[in-house]
């Protein structure tokens, strides 16, 4: 109880007026979200305008203009990049420079405009730039730039005007493209976009007037958004193309001396909820806990968590164990766990990398792969006929293969598999490795050798076929949805052989094992945690094992981040869940 007219102590009230804070990068900085609680309803990114060419040349295109909202950001410091203006064509061949891009890191960035063509006698300087905007073409050629360079949907810009017969194209601009030149008149700059993100309607991206001829001046306008005016050249008195104007992403004009293009600018609009007192009326208490509404610090979190795999052995050698497999929500049935219910606030993710490729020894074992509780175990490296240590696979999340022998069957040097669920965990986390066998006539020798395939989450690996076949296939991978497509993980490597095939990977990325000499066996593939497949005869090594994945899923009402960015992908599931994907260590934040 609290407070002199009675209550309880709870969670904090989240009122409905959040506060909102709106800032503006002029120049390169940072941005950090003032708490976990904050969300970001929208953002501008607009990149540097070109600049504009010389003479009767093309205007400056505007810098890529482009918008989001609901955007997810990580609650950790990221870098805001503002793209320069491009500089100005000048006499007698200076070409104009493109503008600089301007980005939010790996959230959004958009592409610096195209500098504007000149009068010029050579083809590719007359010709426009591409950019986020385009640049107009200089005077007598119709080789515009293009806009939306790199293409984004939506669009970023548009392309500049041309110029076939006499005064420059106007640049791009976010709304409309460059006007063409012809023999009267240069063409104006492309239309900006207005945008009131900061409180204030303004126009930003427009794009750089085309420059004319001074007997008669013709010279065409900067497009709404900061896009420079064109200049005269000529006969007369020279005027030069006016610079865009800063921190509005337009193009340059064109003239007598091109203007440079304006700076471009990044704002992020900020929502951070407003807190009440923690005292709850007692009443009020009773309502939200009977109508299940009483505000919770919690999240249930279905997983997928899978280790790198082991690599295939070398010689005649064992097939790699895939690297443990855990998951819950989503997969077969019987290798489901329970989900996860966890706090708000920062994780560790661990992804595990695969076992390294070997030439003459045991695969080397895969990493393990960890979220919260949840560890999932490396596999292990398939057996090798090198040497007598090394002759077993190696036991972990699924084991590996042992190795065959081309000594008489029954011999001490023949390898078994490794095992799987190794440390255990409930439901399994992965299979027994396959045996390696001693053969007899086959049609390279004397006598073959099979190397055992590796285990898979699904199932164990093959023993080495006897008859002179084939080395032991690798163990199945599983299915899983939790990313919405069914794809399959952790598949066992197929086992070598010393002349005949060798054995097949598990589904789900297993690497086949190799046949005769030299050929090596292949790695498991990448983010799928499968081992590698084994090496055949004498110098055959084994392939890599395959790294490792972790994949979280939370329910719609709550929000996922992750950094770095290069090790993360966000996606919404079409049902509303949000769903985050790693393929490197890293850090997730739940909110």
């Amino acid at each position: 109880m609290a407070g002199r007219n009675g209550g309880i102590i709870g969670p904090n009230k989240v009122v409905c007026s959040p506060s909102t804070k709106v800032t503006s990068f002029t120049a390169d900085g940072t941005f950090q979200k003032k708490n976990c609680t904050s969300t970001i309803p929208e953002i501008m990114v607009v990149a540097g305008g070109g600049g504009g060419g010389n003479g009767q040349g093309g205007g400056g295109g505007a810098g890529g203009y482009r918008t989001a909202t609901c955007v997810v950001m990580p609650n950790s410091s990221i870098t805001v990049t503002v793209g320069g203006g491009g500089t100005a064509g000048a006499a007698p061949n200076t070409a104009a420079g493109c503008g600089g891009n301007s980005s939010i890191a790996c959230v959004m960035t958009s592409t610096g405009g195209g500098g504007g063509g000149m009068a010029a006698p050579s083809e590719s300087l007359r010709a426009g730039k591409a950019g986020g905007s385009g640049g107009g073409s200089g005077e007598s050629t119709s080789t515009r730039g293009a806009g939306n360079t790199p293409s984004t949907s939506p669009s970023q810009g548009n392309p500049g005007g041309n110029a076939p017969n006499g005064k420059g194209g106007g640049g791009g601009g976010a709304s409309a493209a460059g006007g063409d030149g012809n023999c009267n008149c240069a063409g104006d700059g492309g239309a900006g976009t207005a945008n009131d993100i900061t409180g204030s309607s303004v126009t930003y991206a427009g794009g750089g007037g085309g420059g004319g001829q001074d007997d008669a001046p013709t010279a065409g306008a900067g497009g709404a958004g900061g896009g420079g005016a064109g200049g005269d050249s000529g006969l007369g008195p020279d005027n030069a193309g006016t610079a865009g104007t800063s921190n509005t992403g337009g193009g340059g004009g064109s003239g007598a001396g091109g203007g440079a293009g304006g700076s471009g600018i990044v704002v992020i609009s900020e929502s951070t909820p407003k807190c009440a007192s923690a005292v709850w009326n007692i009443h009020d208490h009773f309502d939200n806990i009977s109508n299940n509404t009483w505000i919770t610090r919690r999240v249930t979190a279905n997983y997928l968590v899978v280790a790198g795999g082991g690599a295939g052995g070398a010689n005649k050698a064992g097939g790699g164990g895939a690297g443990g497999y855990r998951a819950s929500g989503f997969g077969p049935s019987p290798l489901q766990g329970s989900a996860l219910t966890l706090r708000m606030g920062c994780y560790s993710i661990t992804v595990g990398g695969g076992g390294s490729a070997v030439s003459c020894q045991r695969g080397a074992s895969g990493s393990d792969s960890v979220f919260s509780t949840i560890t999932s175990a490396g596999g292990g490296g398939g057996g090798s006929f090198s040497s007598s240590p090394f002759y077993n696979g190696g036991d972990g999340g699924s084991g590996g293969g042992g190795s065959g022998s081309d000594c008489a069957a029954g011999s001490s040097n023949i390898g078994s598999g490794g095992s799987g669920n190794t440390p255990a965990t409930s439901p399994s986390q992965g299979n027994d490795g396959g045996n390696g066998i001693a053969a007899g006539p086959s049609p390279g020798g004397p006598n073959d050798a099979f190397g055992g395939g590796g285990g898979g989450a699904g199932g164990s690996g093959s023993n080495g076929a006897p008859g002179g076949s084939e080395g032991g296939d690798g163990g199945s991978g599983a299915p899983n949805t939790i990313l919405g497509p069914d794809t399959t993980y952790a598949g066992g490597g197929g086992g070598g052989a010393k002349h005949a095939p060798g054995g097949d990977g598990g589904s789900g990325g297993g690497g086949h094992g190799g046949s005769g000499s030299p050929s090596s066996g292949t790695a498991g593939s990448t983010n799928t945690g499968s081992g590698g497949g084994a090496g055949g005869q004498t110098s055959s090594g084994g392939g890599a094992g395959g790294s490792g994945i972790v994949v979280v899923r939370v329910p719609a009402s709550f929000t996922l981040a992750g950094s770095p960015c290069a090790a993360t992908t966000l996606s919404t599931h079409p049902g509303g869940d949000k769903i985050a994907k790693f393929t490197a260590d890293a850090t997730l934040t739940i909110s």
